[in-house]
């Protein structure tokens, strides 16, 4: 069944595919983040720490506001409708239980236990999206007298308005703070790697093999994983074909960037690592 046969207006279709894809952004980029930190705790321990608190943050500004903007101008429509009213109830109470995932993520003592709240929060945050994109959303679409169109819109304002106070609020807090800044101090513990005390060089890329991620994620997951890359460090990419559209894509997203070093060239897979100097 298309999505068209589903919505009751022609606006309504293109709302109800356009949320999917959101869908899938946000999904794209919390599984490549939650990757790189498995990775990262199996493979360089103290790496770990900076894509955890970048994992975080990035709850924070983009998935828990969803979420919040979602209770607000989307699910009361479906609330009122008696075959979707448990339905909502749960996915709100999924909503408490990704912010409680996403608090224990940001206050795990271990990387270890930083990993496990990551993967929770990342099966549980398809889970809820499935029910959403399969039934909620189709629901609003094609209930006569509902507008999906205006409500996504409303939704999409508010994330818009939000994420222009955080902004502007960070903005004040960066320059109050300018004065307060102290001088950087060398943290102890590392040589740099030339000794073999656990310092950087030791550190094995992680890599991200994208051959089983459905398409529809695939290039968001990439996206998502690169963000959790730190300067001066490289991510090993695994694709079941040359990339040619990704690297245009990550070009167009971070000019200059990531260099790009093909280290197999199929027929299987075809390997590059991206390095972010």
């Amino acid at each position: 069944m298309s999505v068209l046969t589903l919505a009751s207006a022609p606006e309504d279709a293109k709302a109800l595919e356009a949320a999917a894809m959101h869908h899938a952004r946000l999904a794209g980029e919390l599984a490549g983040r939650v990757r790189m930190l498995l990775t990262a705790v199996d493979r360089d321990r103290g790496g770990a720490e900076e894509i955890r608190l970048g994992l975080a943050a990035f709850c924070d500004r983009s998935l828990l506001p969803h979420a919040e903007a979602e209770e607000l101008d989307l699910y009361p429509a479906a609330h009122a409708m008696p075959e979707a009213r448990l339905l909502v109830e749960s996915l709100i109470g999924e909503h408490r239980c990704l912010a409680a995932l996403v608090d224990s993520l940001r206050a795990a003592p271990t990387p270890v236990g930083a990993a496990a709240d990551a993967r929770a929060l990342q099966v549980l945050f398809e889970e809820h999206l499935a029910k959403e994109n399969g039934i909620v959303l189709p629901l609003l679409a094609m209930t006569p007298g509902v507008s999906l169109a205006e409500l996504l819109a409303d939704t999409h304002r508010r994330l818009t308005d939000d994420t222009s106070a955080r902004s502007a609020h960070e903005n004040r807090n960066t320059e109050k703070g300018q004065d307060m800044r102290e001088e950087p101090v060398e943290e102890s513990g590392g040589c740099g790697g030339v000794c073999g005390c656990g310092g950087a060089e030791e550190a094995a890329e992680p890599e991200l093999d994208v051959r089983e991620v459905p398409h529809a994620l695939r290039h968001a997951t990439v996206f998502g994983a690169l963000d959790a890359v730190p300067a001066g460090t490289a991510m090993v990419l695994i694709a079941p074909h040359d990339p040619l559209p990704l690297l245009a894509q990550i070009e167009q997203r971070n000019p200059g960037i990531f260099s790009v070093e093909y280290l197999e060239r199929g027929p299987e897979a075809w390997r590059l690592r991206l390095s972010h100097p």
